[in-house]
């Protein structure tokens, strides 16, 4: 992402017994308690479930392919998307790229989660963070131009370095970057009622994010290993695996993700964050 979101168990005996499996996985992981719940993953395997234009041969630390909900997130350049297809191929959540700073619509959002939506798709909207624009301006912007919709996923802050920006290749002391993506996830708590997922990459976590943020929920780039590698320590929800992936009907290279937990977990986290 650079430049450019079944039901409960049927008696009360199965959801104690849920309830204990998650807290063994909690003890294993030593996960801290998350606004939404989840654990980390304990699925692993090798290879992918889509195509790849650059596939990894050897995934350190566990492959994504069988994590069994896999998602997407995509912008503009993604092009006309047929989302019921997507849906027809396995497609279960969608991150749209709606805002960058304090002034940028992506043009392609409107339709994108209109049409995500109609699919049956669980999707919503991420913020591109910038800069050399304030948090508060940014927030405002996103609000503006971001409505709130029943049955949303949590929004997104996309928090990364872009040393490819042509306007601002600022990058301010870890603390005040925390103290402005604060400012941002409260103010958007306060419009829609959700506090955001945060997106980040491994450079921008382990100059800024490391042993911060531990109640919120992340959303992991990693493209060579296992998020457990690659982030020590941190827990997830959302793993993005790929940057060059393949699904018929999107032509290129497409974003692909995964759920960290089982399909009853992502039934169960669904249902309450789109409540």
């Amino acid at each position: 992402m650079v430049w450019g979101y079944k039901q409960g168990f049927d008696s009360v005996i199965q959801k104690v017994s849920l309830a204990a499996s998650l807290c063994v996985l909690f003890l294993i992981s030593g996960c801290t308690s998350l606004d939404y719940e989840l654990t980390t993953s304990s699925v692993s395997g090798d290879g992918y479930k889509y195509a790849d234009s650059d596939p990894v041969d050897v995934w350190e630390g566990g492959a994504p392919n069988r994590n069994p909900v896999h998602g997407v997130d995509v912008s503009k350049y993604q092009g006309d998307i047929d989302w019921k297809k997507l849906s027809r191929q396995g497609i279960e959540f969608a991150f749209i790229k709606a805002t960058e700073g304090g002034d940028r619509l992506d043009e392609a959002f409107a339709k994108n989660i209109h049409d995500a939506r109609r699919a049956g798709i669980a999707s919503s909207a991420y913020h591109f963070f910038y800069f050399c624009t304030s948090a508060k301006k940014q927030a405002r912007w996103f609000i503006r131009n971001v409505p709130r919709m029943r049955g949303s996923m949590p929004h997104v802050l996309d928090m990364e370095w872009n040393s490819k920006s042509p306007t601002c290749r600022l990058r301010p002391p870890a603390e005040t970057v925390r103290k402005e993506m604060e400012i941002f996830m409260r103010m958007i708590k306060r419009h829609y009622g959700k506090r955001p997922i945060i997106y980040t990459t491994v450079d921008f976590h382990r100059d800024n994010l490391e042993g911060h943020f531990n109640k919120d929920v992340f959303w992991l780039r990693s493209v060579k290993a296992h998020p457990r590698v690659t982030y020590p320590g941190r827990n997830w929800a959302f793993w993005q695996y790929t940057g060059t992936g393949r699904i018929d009907p999107v032509e290129g290279d497409i974003d692909i993700n995964v759920f960290a937990g089982s399909r009853s977990q992502w039934d169960e986290w669904l249902k309450k964050v789109t409540k």
